[in-house]
């Protein structure tokens, strides 16, 4: 596999993005390795995968897991947004000297949170960056990172979608926002203002993106950004009657998100903080528009959506 040029980093592959993008590399017959700092605790979660113990604040154990791989999939993301400031551009850092070191494209996942109210309502990737929140702030740095180590030779691929869900996918604002309720779908919350849409990204639709794209990676620019535009709902009660539907509760009651709660709480928890600076996303429809994408693939993956929906309850455990 590896002289097919198939083989693979994953950092953060016990993480939501990560895991999905590993689990579809494997299914196009990728060589996946992935990095932990518990490897036998994480391999439990993907046996089928070559887990190596290490740190991505380590930029010597990132660099030893990234020898001989083709591709370093950095799915990073610290938990709950816990000391997001503090670590995350450092462990970009230790993923763009192992590009650097080993000559592999550098996968970003990346988010809606670097553009603010100026971009406009549809965003390509060429609109404006000028990100309104301190995590918009840190990810129009990642980016500006990634474009300096392009011009030194680091090529990289920047892959932007809204909110995920799936079935695996606890730490989401569908599980957590929509739905913070364990056990069968009782009741949900809508974040959104009346009459204001939503950009949602089903994760295995976007991670076989992904891996599409990297699968003619030789066709992609050095340093090369595509929009995902994924699952678009003009006003967000309809991604909740969808919710209802696939859940087999299309009468279950839908209320407004306990907003008040989070800013008083905010001042406490980190995780409300973070949640509270990204009211605007659901106060403005920002819809990402992907004919760029379109036009290089020629089809993007699509399940349907109360397929996709049905699946992701399910893995949530909401059946």
């Amino acid at each position: 596999m590896m002289e097919h040029r198939k083989a693979a980093l994953v950092i953060g592959a016990t993480g939501g993005i990560g895991g999905e993008i590993a689990r579809v590399m494997q299914a196009h017959g990728w060589h996946v390795r992935a990095l932990h700092r518990n490897p036998e605790r994480a391999r439990t979660s993907n046996p089928g995968l070559e887990w190596m113990a290490g740190d991505a604040m380590d930029p010597t154990s990132v660099a030893r897991a990234a020898e001989g791989m083709h591709v370093i999939v950095h799915g990073a993301n610290p938990p709950g947004y816990r000391n997001w400031q503090r670590l995350v551009l450092p462990m970009l850092d230790s993923s763009i000297a192992a590009a650097a070191a080993t000559g592999a494209r550098l996968l970003l996942p990346g988010t809606v949170y670097n553009f603010g109210s100026d971009a406009g309502e549809e965003i390509d990737e060429t609109a404006p960056q000028n990100p309104i929140t301190r995590k918009g702030a840190i990810r129009v740095a990642m980016e500006r990172r990634l474009r300096d180590a392009a011009n030194v030779g680091v090529k990289t691929l920047i892959v932007r979608a809204g909110d995920y869900f799936g079935p695996r996918t606890g730490n989401s604002w569908l599980a957590q926002g929509m739905l913070p309720m364990p056990g069968p779908v009782k009741r949900l919350f809508n974040p959104a203002r009346v009459g204001i849409g939503h950009a949602w990204a089903y994760l295995p639709d976007l991670a076989e993106t992904m891996v599409q794209l990297l699968e003619r990676r030789e066709a992609l620019a050095d340093f090369d950004i595509f929009h995902f535009a994924g699952c678009w709902f003009d006003d967000n009660r309809d991604f909740a009657d969808a919710i209802r539907r696939a859940a087999g509760r299309p009468h279950a009651p839908v209320h407004g998100f306990p907003w008040a709660m989070v800013h008083a709480l905010a001042p406490f928890n980190e995780t409300f903080r973070e949640m509270r600076e990204m009211i605007y996303l659901w106060r403005r429809p920002l819809r990402l528009v992907d004919n760029k994408l379109r036009a290089f693939l020629g089809a993007v993956p699509t399940t349907p959506l109360d397929e996709a929906l049905h699946a992701t309850l399910s893995g949530l455990g909401r059946l």
